[in-house]
């Protein structure tokens, strides 16, 4: 009897990790399962969002020499390497080089893997498993979703920026094939492969049986989210360096007496900023919560009238936030702040599911965003939302990304 082909998925996160990239590769694995794959997964245990109701749905069993756990996800193995949040910026670099350690021990002892899959960020796993491919004589596939080191910021001359640079590059030209999420993305990196077919683009993706528009919001604590005739703004997800927070504070103070309210929701470097400027400027109206279940997360969507993204100036090119397949699965519009050419803004202006705003000044793109919501009323906002959600069932649905990636797969093991 023939065996089944096998693919190793290593990811920083995975399941019973609430974060979106845990779930946008719980649903790539399944995926390959479905297909046939004999699938495993070699990830590091939930330290992102922990989520106590995921955990005790996946429970975790020490391994060997107490080294990492093990868990199973839908009958598909994932070996679990510990990993904590640690405050200090020294624990943490311990914490990342141990993962890296023992996750390639791990993945020496798996036995007859034909391809590697994995995601960044980091850009370390990606040589990781350059490494572990060219030992076991296996296919290796790197999926771009952040671009390294362009998103970080630093010098091009300063040595960090060339050591990544070098590793990038190493990493692109030693992986069978490099997936990207986006044209942009594509455009950006395309020049950095001695082979360019070995670039292609698959898209993020929505499970549109979760997120879809007529999701009852009665779940929600009515205390968090009250009911009345103001118009809400909701973001969901980290609250990083990725996004500028300036705006949302200058937004809040100038629309003070308009009925309008703001939703802040999850955890991250930023969080305390915003909480301190909410509390100085007196913002009633900025409401400020922790990451919520993420059960209640379509009725959260269902219970906002907007969804806003507001993206740094020195990032905003480097990233596509995988929130915004979700907003428009459920027919809601976007409030986009972002430059001209960035993979948002490409993404979504053809749709017409989203106000863009792409001035930089603080001042100006926040009168301007006053200036829209003084003229917006929910039947207006309900057909720009319609608008996205099409093209979600259309082209961006699980099943239909997750084929893209099994095929790509199968022809390569060809």
């Amino acid at each position: 009897m023939d065996r089944k082909n096998k693919i190793l998925i290593h990811s920083l996160v995975f399941s019973p990790d609430g974060v979106s990239t845990a779930y946008l590769y719980n649903d790539i694995a399944l995926g390959f399962k479905r297909a046939g794959f004999d699938v495993v997964v070699l990830s590091t245990t939930p330290h992102f969002n922990v989520v106590p109701e995921q955990l005790e749905k996946q429970p975790m069993t020490w391994g060997v020499l107490g080294l990492y756990k093990k868990s199973s996800f839908n009958d598909i193995p994932v070996y679990h390497v510990p990993q904590k949040k640690f405050k200090s910026t020294f624990l943490r670099l311990i914490g990342f080089v141990y993962w890296h350690i023992i996750s390639f021990f791990i993945g020496l002892f798996i036995k007859n893997v034909d391809v590697i899959l994995s995601p960044s960020p980091p850009l370390t796993i990606g040589r990781l498993n350059n490494w572990l491919g060219k030992i076991k004589g296996c296919k290796v596939v790197y999926n771009v979703q952040e671009i390294y080191p362009d998103i970080l910021n630093k010098p091009e001359k300063s040595l960090v920026h060339r050591y990544l640079r070098r590793m990038e590059k190493r990493v692109y030209n030693q992986s069978t094939t490099v997936t990207t999420i986006d044209q942009v993305f594509y455009n950006t990196i395309v020049d950095r492969f001695q082979d360019k077919s070995k670039l292609h683009i698959i898209p993020n993706f929505v499970d549109i049986s979760l997120y879809h528009s007529g999701v009852s919001t009665e779940i929600l604590d009515k205390n968090l989210f009250p009911n009345n005739d103001n118009i809400k703004l909701l973001y969901a997800g980290n609250i990083g360096y990725a996004q500028d927070w300036e705006p949302l504070i200058r937004l809040a103070e100038k629309t003070k007496n308009m009925k309008i309210e703001y939703f802040l929701i999850g955890m991250g470097v930023k969080k305390e900023w915003v909480v301190s400027q909410k509390h100085f400027w007196k913002l009633d109206k900025l409401h400020i919560l922790d990451y919520q279940p993420r059960r209640l997360m379509p009725a959260i969507l269902a219970y906002s009238d907007i969804q806003y993204i507001f993206m740094t100036p020195e990032q905003e090119g480097m990233g596509f936030p995988s929130k915004v397949y979700t907003i428009m699965a459920c027919g809601r519009p976007l409030l986009v702040c972002s430059g001209e050419k960035t993979p948002i803004v490409n993404f979504l202006r053809p749709i017409g599911c989203a106000k863009i705003i792409t001035n930089h000044d603080l001042e100006q793109k926040t009168d301007e965003i006053v200036q829209w919501l003084s003229t917006m009323t929910r039947e207006k906002l309900s057909e720009m939302g319609t608008k996205g959600e099409e093209v979600i069932k259309a082209n961006y649905a699980k099943e239909i990304v997750t084929k893209q990636y099994v095929d790509l797969i199968n022809s390569l093991l060809k």
